[in-house]
C-alpha cells in the first residue's frame, strides 16, 4: 500500500516546478527531499540540449542554483552525470543505463512484437511504436521505422503528451475508471490550458477505442505527422498501461486512409501481439457510450 502523500502509478517530476513536487511530499515522514531534488536534476535532461549548466538546471527544476551545484557535483561523482569542464556543463553519465536495462528486460513482449511492428512500419512507410503510460506522458519502450519517416523519429525513452496524442488516448482508455479519473485530474492540474484545448478530442479518442478499437490524431501533437493508436494491454499487477501506435508523414496519406486502412491494421497488430504473449483482449471499463472487449476486428 502506498504511504500517505506518495503517488502511485509512476509519477514523473520532469518539467514540473520544485515547489509542486516537494509540496506533494510534505507531511510524509518517509519522503526523502534530497533524493527527490537529485532525481529532478536527472529528469531535467529528458528533452532538449544534452548538456546543461547549473544555471540552466536551476531554471528547469525551480531549485536554487547553490542546491543544484551540490547535486550535480554529487551526481557526477557517482557517475550519473558527466562534467564537461570545457563548457562548464553537465551531461548524463553511463550509470543511468544500468537502471533502464532491467525495466526493459521485464517487458519481454517487446522482442516478440518487434518483427510484426517492423513489417507494418515498412509497409506504410512510417513508424510503429509501443508506449507505456507514465503519469501525464507516454514513454516509448519499443519502436520500428521505415527508411525516411520525416522530422519525428521516435526512440526508446522519448516522452510524449498523453492528452495530445493517439497513443495517450489509447492507453488512457485501458485504465480502470478510478485511475482514469485521477489521470484527468492530473492532466488538468499540470497543464490547464492544454487540457482545455484538447479535452474533447482526448475523450473522443477514448470513445473511439471502445467503438473502433483505435484512436486517431491528425497533427495535434506534431503538425506534419498523423497517427493512429490501439490499446495493447493493462498489466494489473504492475498497473502499467501499454498502447501501440503508427505515425505517418501527413503528405503520404490519402484522405480517409488513416481511419479506413491504417486504423484496422494497428488494431489487428495489437491483437496479434497479445496472442503471441498470451494476453487477453482488454475490456475498456465505462467509456462514455461504449463498453466492449477488443478483438482483432
Amino acid at each position: 500500500m502506498a504511504r500517505r502523500g506518495a503517488r502511485t502509478g509512476g509519477q514523473s517530476a520532469a518539467g514540473r516546478d520544485a515547489s509542486a513536487v516537494l509540496a506533494e511530499g510534505s507531511g510524509d515522514p518517509f519522503f526523502a527531499t534530497t533524493l527527490a531534488k537529485g532525481l529532478m536534476v536527472l529528469e531535467a535532461f529528458e528533452t532538449g540540449p544534452t548538456h546543461l549548466g547549473n544555471t540552466e538546471l536551476a531554471h528547469r527544476t525551480g531549485l536554487p542554483r547553490p542546491t543544484v551545484a551540490r547535486l550535480t557535483h554529487t551526481l557526477a561523482h557517482l557517475g550519473y552525470l558527466r562534467a564537461d569542464t570545457t563548457k562548464a556543463k553537465y551531461g548524463l553519465g553511463a550509470r543511468p543505463l544500468r537502471t533502464v536495462r532491467p525495466l526493459l528486460t521485464s517487458m519481454k513482449f517487446r522482442q516478440a512484437a518487434r518483427p510484426l511492428m517492423q513489417d507494418l512500419a515498412e509497409s506504410v512507410r512510417g513508424t510503429v511504436s509501443i508506449g507505456l503510460l507514465d503519469d501525464t506522458s507516454m514513454v516509448y519502450v519499443e519502436t520500428a521505422r521505415s527508411g525516411n519517416v520525416g522530422p519525428h523519429v521516435p526512440d526508446i525513452g522519448l516522452p510524449i503528451s498523453v492528452v495530445m496524442t493517439a497513443m495517450g488516448r489509447a492507453a488512457a482508455a485501458l485504465l480502470p475508471v478510478v485511475e482514469r479519473a485521477e489521470l484527468e485530474r492530473r492532466l488538468k492540474a499540470d497543464r490547464p490550458e492544454r487540457w482545455a484545448a484538447f479535452r474533447d478530442s482526448y475523450r473522443r479518442g477514448m470513445r473511439a477505442c471502445g467503438s473502433l478499437g483505435f484512436a486517431t490524431c491528425f497533427g495535434e501533437y506534431m503538425e506534419s505527422i498523423h497517427a493512429v493508436a490501439a490499446p495493447l494491454f493493462y498489466a494489473r499487477d504492475s498497473r502499467r498501461a501499454f498502447a501501440i501506435n503508427c505515425g505517418i508523414p501527413a503528405f503520404r496519406l490519402r484522405r480517409g486512409q488513416l481511419e479506413a486502412e491504417i486504423g484496422p491494421r494497428i488494431r489487428s497488430l495489437a491483437a496479434g501481439i497479445r496472442a503471441l504473449v498470451n494476453e487477453g483482449a482488454p475490456v475498456l471499463e465505462a467509456l462514455p457510450g461504449h463498453q466492449r472487449k477488443l478483438t482483432s476486428g
